[in-house]
């Protein structure tokens, strides 16, 4: 069998990514390997190019939704599966063989869940959400940094970020508190890089307010209580299609929302929630919901009540996460049906 009749015979290709050698795994329409190889960067754009279009494979890693998009322009489906999926379908011992071939048995399970693939503007907005948290955690970093300096010399500055660009300013020109001009250079490096930093958290916080303003599904989540600029274009870069979700617990439990479960012998037995997912966007969700919890006791619709009689019983923690739970909920029935938050219309189908 010659290389041509060999590439009309694959129906499925599961593909083990790196960053320069890719190992393939070619499956005919009877479920047999038909081609394994490894392949460099290069080589493998020519050879899915040349390849008839078939059904491809991949885990959901880096570089896999760049990839999916391309094999997707070639004319090839392609799916992409969470490696959490993959690695009980390894056999033996791992290798890049065996990755592939386990990538391939995962995706032909009926009940397997697949990662939809990322548009270049949910990247964009993915990537103005991770470079803007990084810089919150540097600028968090140096305002510790500056009070544990100014603390060896006896000076204590409160918690938080605002009393120290309020303070400093004056601590570096009061020349009688035994700093050195050594010790104010630091410090006034220091300040500049903290002022610096600001303006570029600035700069994302104008471009994700720009983003909504652009975008119809973005202003329908800025309806929902809870809900600002920030953990609504966050959602909207992690999800994507509202659709691969079949109702709203399902995008509960993606975002690490829900019970975990330890049942056997028919006895339910639930946990803690179980932390899967983003944990960025659980996190925006459970402060939102910190935030709309702040209020309930001045409101009287049927989420206030069942917040504050759930908050009487299991106490402010575990309410700001169903809370959470709830909003998800409610992201996703937005979402799927197009429509504004009525907070009376909840309240009606809810009872």
């Amino acid at each position: 069998m010659n290389k041509h009749s060999e590439n009309r015979d694959i129906k499925v290709v599961a593909i083990d990514l790196a960053k320069n050698s890719f190992q393939l795994h070619g499956v005919n329409a009877n479920g047999h390997k038909v081609m394994g190889k490894k392949l460099t960067r290069n080589k493998l754009k020519i050879f899915m190019v040349k390849l008839p279009p078939c059904l491809v494979v991949m885990e959901s890693c880096g570089g896999a939704h760049y990839w999916g998009r391309l094999f997707q322009s070639y004319g090839h489906e392609v799916k992409l599966i969470a490696p959490q999926f993959v690695k009980p379908f390894v056999k033996s011992n791992k290798n890049d063989a065996a990755d592939a071939e386990a990538i391939y048995e995962a995706s032909q399970r009926p009940g397997m869940r697949f990662v939809a693939i990322k548009s270049v503007e949910q990247l964009d907005m993915q990537a103005i959400h991770r470079v803007r948290s990084q810089l919150v955690k540097t600028r968090t970093a140096a305002v510790n940094q500056i009070r544990g300096l100014l603390l060896e010399h006896g000076i204590d500055i409160p918690k938080g970020r605002t009393h120290v660009l309020r303070k400093l300013p004056g601590i570096l020109e009061d020349a009688e508190n035994g700093l050195s001009g050594r010790f104010r250079s630091v410090l006034h490096d220091l300040q500049e890089e903290l002022r610096h930093i600001d303006q570029r958290i600035q700069r994302y916080d104008t471009q994700i307010q720009q983003i909504v303003r652009d975008s119809d599904q973005a202003r329908l989540l800025l309806t929902i209580p809870g809900i600002g600029p920030q953990t609504a274009t966050a959602l909207l870069s992690s999800i994507g299609d509202i659709s691969q979700f079949k109702n709203g617990r399902e995008l509960a439990a993606f975002l690490g929302l829900v019970p975990r479960q330890h049942s056997t012998g028919g006895r339910p037995t639930l946990l803690g929630i179980s932390k899967r997912g983003d944990v960025y966007l659980r996190t925006l969700l459970i402060h939102g919901a910190r935030a709309v919890l702040r209020f309930v006791d001045k409101k009287q619709d049927h989420t206030s009540r069942w917040a504050k009689q759930l908050m009487q019983r299991r106490g402010a923690n575990i309410t700001a996460v169903a809370m959470a739970n709830k909003m998800a909920r409610t992201v996703y029935a937005l979402l799927s049906k197009g429509e504004r938050y009525n907070i009376n219309h909840v309240a009606i189908m809810s009872t």
